[in-house]
C-alpha cells in the first residue's frame, strides 16, 4: 500500500512546487500566439516600488528578436501628460495661471477669430466670446485644430515657435469651452508658454526639471543611434488581416537621431517602460518621488479633475480620466494609467498601428485586469 502511495504523494508534492506562469504573461501570451500582438513590455508599480515587469513576444518578428525589458518605444501622445505635468510646475511657482488668456504670454494670439459660418463658398469669422485660456489649451477645449496646414508631411520638422505662430494665424474651429476637440496644437502651445515663462528651450526644461531628476535615462525626442537599435519594430495588420506586417512611423522624419528634427511636445517622446513607470510613481506618490517634490498636491488634484464641460469627453489637463484613474494612450497603442484608489500604476508598451480585429482591443484591458487582480491593494 505504501509503495503505491509514495509515488502519488511525491507527484502531488512536486506539483506544489511547479512554477505558476506569471499572471500578466498568461493574460497576454495568447494574443502573441494568435498573431494579434507582436510583443509588449508591461510594468506595474505602487508608489514605493516596481511590482512587476513582464515581456512577451517579439521586438522584431522577422528577425526573431525577443522583446526585452529595456526596449524603447515611440510613446506618441503619452507625451501630452508629461508636458502638462512640466507645465504645472510653473503654475506651482506662480509664474503662470491656468485661467490666464494665452495671449498674455504669446501676443501672436491677440485678435484671434472664431469661425461663425463655413461652407465650400465662404467662411465667416467673428470675435470669440473670450480669448482662449491656458486651461483651454491643456484640456482640448480651445477650438484650435489638431495641427496646422504647414505641419506636413511629418509633425516634427517645424521649430516650436514657428508651429505655434501657425496656430495663432488660423481661426478657431469653435467657441472656447463649447466643445472638446483633441488638439496637438493646444499642447504644443502650452509648451511654447513654458519656453517664454522659463526662459529655457522646452526640451531643456523637460530634461532638467523632469527627466534627469526622475532618472528617466532613456526618455528623449532624439534616440541615439545606440538607442535606435533598441526601438521595438512597429506593426500594423497585413492586407488580408491574417497577421502583422512591419511598418515605419509615418508621422516622424528619419533618421530619428538627427537634430534637424524638432521636439514635439504633444507626441514626440521615445521612452521605456521603466522610465514611464518612474513618472507614474511620482504621480501616484502625490507629486513626489525619491525625496523630491515635483508638483504640489493641489496641482496634482487639477490633473485628476475633469476640466471639460458637461457632456464632453472626460479630460483634465493633459490626462484622460477613467473613474478613479487618470492616464493617457499613444497613437501606436502604448498606455499609462495611475489609479490611486487601487494603489497601482500600470505601463503598457507596444508598437501597433491599430488592431485588425476586435481581439486587439482586448489586449490592454486583459493586461490591466491581470495587474489589478494580482497587485491592487484590497
Amino acid at each position: 500500500m505504501m509503495k503505491l502511495f509514495a509515488p502519488i504523494f511525491l507527484f502531488a508534492l512536486a506539483g506544489l512546487h511547479a512554477e505558476t506562469p506569471p499572471p500578466v504573461a498568461t493574460a497576454l501570451q495568447p494574443f502573441v500566439d494568435g498573431n494579434v500582438l507582436a510583443g509588449a513590455v508591461t510594468l506595474v508599480a505602487d508608489k514605493d516600488k516596481v511590482l512587476d515587469v513582464t515581456t512577451v513576444g517579439w521586438a522584431d518578428i522577422e528577425a526573431k528578436k525577443p522583446m526585452t525589458k529595456d526596449a524603447i518605444f515611440w510613446i506618441a501622445s503619452m507625451s501630452k501628460p508629461i508636458t502638462a505635468t512640466a507645465f504645472i510646475m510653473l503654475v506651482d511657482e506662480g509664474k503662470v495661471s491656468l485661467d490666464d488668456p494665452v495671449e498674455k504670454y504669446l501676443p501672436e494670439f491677440k485678435g484671434q477669430m472664431v469661425i461663425a459660418e463655413k461652407d465650400t463658398q465662404h467662411v465667416l469669422l467673428r470675435k470669440p466670446r473670450h480669448p482662449i485660456t491656458v486651461r483651454n489649451i491643456l484640456s482640448h477645449t480651445s477650438g484650435l485644430t489638431f495641427k496646422s496646414a504647414v505641419e506636413d508631411p511629418t509633425l516634427d520638422m517645424l521649430p516650436l515657435r514657428v508651429a505655434v505662430l501657425s496656430y495663432a494665424a488660423a481661426a478657431l474651429q469653435f467657441e472656447p469651452d463649447s466643445k472638446y476637440q483633441y488638439s496637438n496644437a493646444g499642447i504644443n502651445t502650452a509648451a511654447r508658454i513654458i519656453e517664454v515663462v522659463s526662459g529655457m528651450r522646452y526640451e531643456d526644461f523637460m530634461q532638467q526639471r523632469l527627466f534627469t531628476p526622475l532618472g528617466m535615462v532613456d526618455t528623449t525626442f532624439w534616440p541615439t543611434e545606440a538607442q535606435e537599435e533598441r526601438i521595438a519594430t512597429s506593426y500594423k495588420p497585413n492586407p488580408d488581416k491574417s497577421g502583422l506586417e512591419a511598418m515605419q512611423v509615418t508621422q516622424l522624419h528619419y533618421p530619428l537621431h538627427e537634430h534637424i528634427r524638432q521636439p514635439m511636445p504633444a507626441g514626440g517622446l521615445f521612452s521605456t517602460a521603466a522610465d514611464v513607470g518612474r513618472f507614474c510613481q511620482m504621480l501616484l506618490s502625490g507629486g513626489q518621488f525619491g525625496g523630491k517634490r515635483y508638483i504640489s498636491e493641489a496641482s496634482l488634484k487639477q490633473l485628476q479633475t475633469k476640466q471639460t464641460g458637461e457632456g464632453l469627453n472626460a479630460y483634465s489637463l493633459g490626462f484622460q480620466l477613467n473613474g478613479t484613474a487618470f492616464g493617457h494612450g499613444g497613437a501606436y497603442s502604448t498606455h499609462l494609467n495611475i489609479d490611486p484608489a487601487k494603489g497601482i500604476a500600470t505601463v503598457f508598451m507596444v508598437q501597433h498601428s491599430g488592431w485588425r480585429t476586435d481581439e486587439g482591443k482586448k489586449i490592454l484591458p486583459a493586461f490591466q485586469k491581470a495587474a489589478a487582480d494580482t497587485f491592487a491593494k484590497p
